[in-house]
């Protein structure tokens, strides 16, 4: 179907930076001890800190975990954040999508040094609606109140919008608030996982799934196979 509302994750979605979030979480978790595969750490890319890291280091408590966190966001800020870029096509996807009347949120666990440094490197605030971010809620993705925050200030149905995210967090998230999911697989996570999350399909980055969801939004390259 022809969707009116678009609601797009930010980190591995719109910017290329799930490698190096993952290595500061690596990092912080090495800080205190603990040794965490990057292929481990990859499966949890994009799902709520606390959660993630309840999963790989259970021994932790929420002190503790607090902690990681802390660290892990003061580690990315020095060492990578200034070095992220977004990915292609953004701007032009975004462009096409108001001109043929949609509306568009974001949803991200993220918020202020990272969401200012990605808002800046996107160059879309002019083509944005409504936020909905890290300061907004208390708990990340796959808890839906984040995207069900961005509907709101969208101010549409559900059943017209989507959420566009690289995780299977994100569809999970879009699916208990109401909306369609559709992923792309910047993320790092396969087309088969993001299916059987819910996607009702997956590409290789945004400008190749909107050609699939818009047809007259610019293309780049086929969907993915």
């Amino acid at each position: 179907m022809q969707f009116s509302g678009y609601i797009f994750d930010v980190e591995g979605t719109l910017v290329d930076c799930v490698p190096q979030t993952i290595l500061s979480l690596q990092k912080s978790l090495s800080d205190f001890g603990l040794t965490i595969p990057y292929e481990t750490l990859q499966l949890y890319a994009g799902l709520d800190g606390d959660q993630a890291l309840q999963l790989v280091a259970p021994g932790l408590d929420a002190s503790a975990r607090k902690k990681v966190l802390a660290n892990r966001a003061s580690h990315y800020r020095q060492t990578y954040l200034d070095k992220v870029e977004a990915l292609d096509g953004v701007r032009d996807i975004f462009q096409s999508l108001k001109k043929s009347g949609g509306k568009i949120a974001l949803a991200t666990d993220c918020k202020g040094p990272e969401l200012r440094r990605y808002l800046s490197l996107l160059n879309v605030s002019d083509l944005i609606d409504a936020i909905a971010c890290g300061d907004d809620v208390e708990h990340g993705k796959p808890d839906p109140r984040l995207v069900g925050l961005a509907l709101r200030k969208l101010g549409l149905p559900g059943s017209h919008v989507v959420m566009i995210g690289d995780t299977p967090y994100d569809a999970e998230a879009a699916q208990e608030a109401g909306t369609a999911a559709a992923g792309v697989l910047s993320g790092g996570f396969s087309k088969e996982t993001l299916l059987e999350a819910g996607c009702l399909t997956v590409a290789r980055q945004v400008h190749d799934l909107i050609a699939a969801l818009q047809p007259d939004a610019p293309r780049s390259s086929e969907a993915a196979e």
